[in-house]
């Protein structure tokens, strides 16, 4: 396994680059986020070791359970949540994640203001945008987006760095992206969380800043119960 990911981590590192040059870019313009979600401590390790720095998890509980102790053995790391968030999580999500991709609601950033307030320190923040509108998925619907922001900025106080999106699996991708990208654009957001194991090259070519890739680097999930 480890060896495995090591090389794996290669590989994704190679289809970044390849993929940033072929959209008139530099790679650097592109950060990976290894999404570690459902794997152990020991399969995370050997990708830190292998270089990678970045890594996603998409349950509080979960990331609280092995990233501490990663955290004491390897310097550098940045933690980004990649999940839906809720609203009782978000003191433990400031103390612990570098970055928060799913912010989607008025009542999520009155609470991330107040705790960053108290905290006196400030994830970088992400609104989700739900471009499929599906009824299953977290995120603000593309419509209404700007508001949102708006709303993040001028009643919250938020200061917020880009927009994330998840196109529905059965679509194609590039739509999706081009449409998170333009609404970035017109509210002079910079960031760009996009791009997955399977569309990752796609999300770079219409300016991903973070692609978020798992299984690609790490292999098939472990089943999980809910």
């Amino acid at each position: 396994m480890s060896a495995m990911a090591a090389e794996n981590l290669r590989e994704v590192r190679n289809q970044i680059e390849k993929a940033a040059k072929a959209a008139g870019r530099e790679a650097s313009s592109v950060r990976l986020i290894a999404i570690s979600k459902t794997f152990e401590a020991e399969d995370i390790a050997p990708v830190i070791e292998a270089g990678q720095r970045i890594f996603g998890e998409n349950r509080v509980q979960e990331a609280k359970a092995k990233w501490p102790v990663l955290r004491e053995k390897h310097s550098g790391i940045e933690l980004h949540l990649v999940g839906p968030l809720q609203s009782n999580k978000v003191k433990e999500v400031i103390s612990l994640f570098d970055a928060i991709h799913s912010v989607d609601r008025a009542k999520l950033a009155a609470e991330l203001a107040k705790e960053i307030q108290k905290a006196g320190k400030s994830p970088q923040l992400f609104v989700q945008v739900n471009t499929g509108a599906e009824p299953q998925k977290a995120g603000v619907l593309p419509e209404d987006a700007d508001a949102f922001i708006k709303e993040c900025r001028e009643t919250y106080s938020l200061n917020i760095a880009g927009l994330m999106c998840i196109p529905p699996l059965e679509e194609a991708p590039a739509p999706h992206f081009a449409l998170t990208k333009k609404i970035a654009e017109r509210n002079g957001l910079k960031l760009l969380s996009m791009g997955m194991s399977a569309d990752f090259e796609s999300a770079i070519n219409f300016g991903a800043t973070y692609v978020r890739v798992g299984s690609a680097i790490f292999g098939s999930r472990p089943k999980v119960e809910t």
